[in-house]
């Protein structure tokens, strides 16, 4: 099966029109021609499948035949992760994280943050090749960076499992004992260096739950794929 992904797309669309780097994509890399079968996503939670009508380096044309709606992971994740100062551990992360399932992801700049710019379009091709690669319906949304304590506040009226897995020797539940099926979860990752005790103090103070990830003390990314394969396994049937 081959996915590509166009935003634009929409249920009562006939046709596709690719644009120049898909349409070189298709006629050079993939060397496909008029009658090949491809599949689309909107990244919306469409899938279409189509039959292309023309090939040309710079236009390729398709016909959808079938349009079918998949259904949303019974849970949203949200992963608010600290940008981690080698930026291809942050992009492994992002990758790795769509393919398991997740519905949201916001770098959150800390006190202890090394990378405090990161590039969101870079991020988000990242996050589009992934989808394509593991054949997903659903785009995760990425947020722009936002400073620690304005995050923690803009989260205020969120009826989500609120969660702050830190590595300070102090009481926090294990993940998997505050997790339940189906529930709204958002978890913070911290970054080198963990979050400062005035983070952690400030989380907790606004209705974030301490957990741990277990006794190793992991790097910024693989911290943030155990939560991410931690949720996805709690849900599974």
């Amino acid at each position: 099966m081959q996915l590509f992904y166009n935003p634009s797309i929409s249920k009562g669309d006939t046709e596709i029109v690719f644009n120049k780097d898909e349409s070189r994509h298709i006629h050079k890399v993939l060397r496909m021609k008029s009658g090949d079968a491809i599949h689309i996503s909107n990244g919306r939670g469409f899938l279409f499948r189509a039959e292309i009508l023309s090939v040309a380096p710079k236009q390729c044309i398709a016909k959808i035949i079938e349009v079918e709606q998949i259904d949303p992971l019974p849970y949203t994740l949200h992963l608010a992760v600290a940008p981690t100062k080698l930026n291809d551990r942050y992009e492994w992360f992002l990758e790795k994280a769509t393919e398991i399932g997740i519905s949201e992801i916001t770098p959150i700049i800390c006190d202890h943050s090394e990378r405090k710019v990161v590039k969101i379009e870079r991020y988000q091709r990242i996050l589009q090749s992934a989808l394509k690669q593991s054949l997903k319906a659903y785009l995760p949304v990425l947020n722009e960076p936002v400073a620690f304590k304005e995050f923690i506040t803009s989260q205020a009226a969120s009826k989500t499992t609120k969660l702050i897995a830190h590595c300070e020797k102090e009481e926090k539940s294990t993940l998997k004992s505050v997790l339940n099926p189906n529930d709204d979860v958002l978890i913070l990752i911290g970054p080198e260096g963990d979050f400062s005790s005035d983070e952690i103090a400030f989380a907790l103070a606004n209705a974030f739950k301490a957990v741990s990830l277990g006794d190793s003390r992991l790097r910024t990314e693989t911290a943030a794929i155990v939560a991410c394969h931690s949720v996805a396994f709690v849900n599974e049937d």
